[in-house]
């Protein structure tokens, strides 16, 4: 079977009315016994949804049928090659025709799809992304965004970029705050974002210049783009309540992320010691049982899974490569909510106004050149 032959038929992305959603069943690290499982579980809660799987036909048919009814709602498309977690971006793009993540994107593409979802590699899947489905216009480099717990109302925070790029300069971090806002207000309904710049302190001298410009950039953007600058905030803003969204550099969005994610598994793992030390301590552990399923299901990544590639002529959602069915489920979730919601078309016209308005967008090439030749190192504490 051709890559462009399926087994059910071709499904339109607003097809009476249902969410179509592309999804990558090679990319992850439990393979696509895992991914299926997790289209199986968003099926049975949102009879809205319709799938594209893509993967090698025979193998996914099979999984699929085991999942009563769900193959009346995929149609799947060959794709007999993978993208490892090993490939290199480059190597992708240029090879990778005729491989699952490619396939996927290829249906946002051609508007068969709402949104993508995939497990791969990351890197890979935003270069093929960014060579299929172009950045917006006015968009220099795009962003990974993802929840983060927090104090806040809504529960979650918005910490944009966490992998994207590493690098990010003034005009980068506003549009950063620009799309970071954007999706606050229609992904978790925050009316009014509160919008906070990552950095060495929260005093106006401490940082790098390309902060300082950024800081000038914001500010007067904020206005004009209905959010809240708060000005600078530390790494220990990120799950407080004093923000909604958090603008950084890719390289340090990664590692706070990473690091996130391992604290919250080392404190599973010594809670999970702790109570299992005694007969005593077992005994409180069934005492508070309750308590800490509440506390798990607040913490659990899985419940949380997906980064949004935002500054993209279409909507990808990036789960984790090590996601559970449970994690995909999420994925798919977060997916369909942004389908229905809309965000896209009002992200590209925020980023297109802003673009358009010197007063939000642009920064003089002295003022570049300034930031860029700066040798100021970062105030420390």
């Amino acid at each position: 079977m051709s890559p462009a032959e399926t087994t059910t038929p071709p499904l339109a992305a607003s097809n009476r009315g249902h969410v179509v959603v592309s999804v990558d069943a090679m990319g992850g690290d439990r393979g696509p016994t895992a991914v299926i499982a997790g289209i199986a579980a968003s099926a049975a809660e949102n009879s809205e949804l319709r799938f594209i799987v893509h993967g090698p036909e025979a193998e996914l048919s099979a999984l699929i049928a085991q999942h009563q009814g769900l193959a009346e709602r995929c149609t799947i498309r060959n794709a007999t090659g993978v993208v490892t977690m090993h490939d290199k971006p480059s190597q992708v793009v240029r090879n990778g025709d005729g491989t699952s993540m490619w396939s996927t994107i290829e249906s946002v593409r051609s508007h068969e799809a709402s949104v993508a979802v995939s497990c791969g590699n990351t890197g890979a899947l935003m270069a093929v992304s960014m060579i299929r489905l172009r950045k917006l216009p006015g968009v220099n480099r795009p962003a990974i965004a993802c929840f983060w717990p927090s104090r806040n109302p809504q529960g979650f925070n918005i910490m944009l970029d966490v992998g994207a790029d590493v690098k990010a300069d003034a005009p980068d971090l506003l549009q950063y705050a620009l799309m970071g806002a954007s999706y606050a207000r229609n992904g978790l309904g925050v009316e009014r974002p509160r919008v906070g710049l990552m950095n060495v302190g929260t005093e106006e001298h401490k940082g790098k210049a390309e902060l300082k410009l950024a800081q000038e950039l914001i500010a007067n953007a904020a206005q004009d783009a209905n959010f809240e600058y708060i000005g600078f905030v530390e790494g220990g803003d990120l799950a407080s309540s004093k923000v909604d969204v958090i603008v950084m550099d890719g390289f340090t969005g990664n590692i706070a992320l990473k690091t996130g994610e391992g604290t919250a598994k080392l404190v599973g793992e010594f809670l999970k010691e702790a109570f299992s030390a005694s007969i005593l301590s077992k005994f409180a552990a069934l005492l508070a049982m309750s308590s800490l399923k509440r506390l798990q299901t607040r913490i659990d990544p899985r419940r949380v899974n997906g980064g949004v590639f935002l500054g993209l002529n279409g909507t990808v959602v990036k789960s984790h490569g090590s996601a559970d069915a449970t994690g995909v489920a999420a994925a798919i979730r977060l997916a369909s909510d942004l389908a229905k919601s809309g965000y896209q078309d009002r992200l590209a016209a925020r980023v297109a106004h802003a673009a358009a308005s010197p007063e939000a967008g642009r920064v003089s090439q002295d003022e570049q050149g300034q930031a860029a030749g700066s040798s100021q190192s970062e105030s420390q504490e």
